[in-house]
């Protein structure tokens, strides 16, 4: 079992590597594999799926949609152990699928390990860290609209992935990167209708 105290993406990433030991892999093996003793760290590899070519799978959008929304609610409710309904649990995913998005995931994870620190970290607590998992809990909720366009989904989980990695390292830095993708994305967006 890995420690989930160690607060880096390669770390998270060696654990979903170990979970995947049988053709298959659910999420309750990923669970396994760390403890349920944090929130944060599930909530980033749901994020960090997303951002993965697994997005491009049809119906993965929307269950890592419900994933970031029960586990970021239960964050902002300030449950120490999280839960998830066993039809959640039981979701299965091949092991060769997942084992090639942690691959994909291994160089992006090394930089941003290497370029996290303690910066800014009055955005990792107290009423800020409370605004930002009300918003994991917000952004997610139009994905599933998104699931006919392929990796459309891939942006909202970029920006909760930079936000629970922000949270998970206390590095603010990142939180704001997310803010500041929420406001990009905002304005491209009111360029384009308008």
């Amino acid at each position: 079992m890995h420690n989930i105290e160690e607060r880096s993406l390669t770390h998270l990433l060696d654990g979903m590597e170990q979970a995947a030991s049988r053709d298959t892999v659910t999420i309750n093996d990923v669970l396994n594999e760390f403890g349920e003793r944090s929130l944060l760290p599930f909530i980033l590899l749901a994020a960090l799926l997303l951002v993965s070519p697994l997005s491009g799978v049809f119906g993965v959008s929307s269950f890592m949609a419900m994933v970031i929304i029960v586990l970021s609610a239960q964050a902002v409710y300030g449950r120490k152990r999280l839960w998830l309904p066993q039809f959640l649990l039981r979701r299965e995913v091949k092991s060769s699928r997942l084992l090639f998005c942690v691959r994909w995931l291994r160089k992006p994870a090394a930089f941003f390990d290497r370029h996290s620190g303690k910066r800014l970290q009055f955005l990792t607590t107290g009423p800020m860290r409370l605004l930002t998992l009300v918003t994991c809990v917000i952004l997610p909720v139009g994905w599933p609209l998104l699931e006919f366009v392929p990796f459309a989904s891939s942006f909202g989980g970029g920006t909760v992935a930079l936000f629970a990695f922000g949270l998970f390292t206390r590095d603010g830095l990142y939180v704001l990167l997310g803010y500041l993708t929420i406001l990009l994305t905002s304005l491209t967006f009111y360029a384009v209708i308008f």
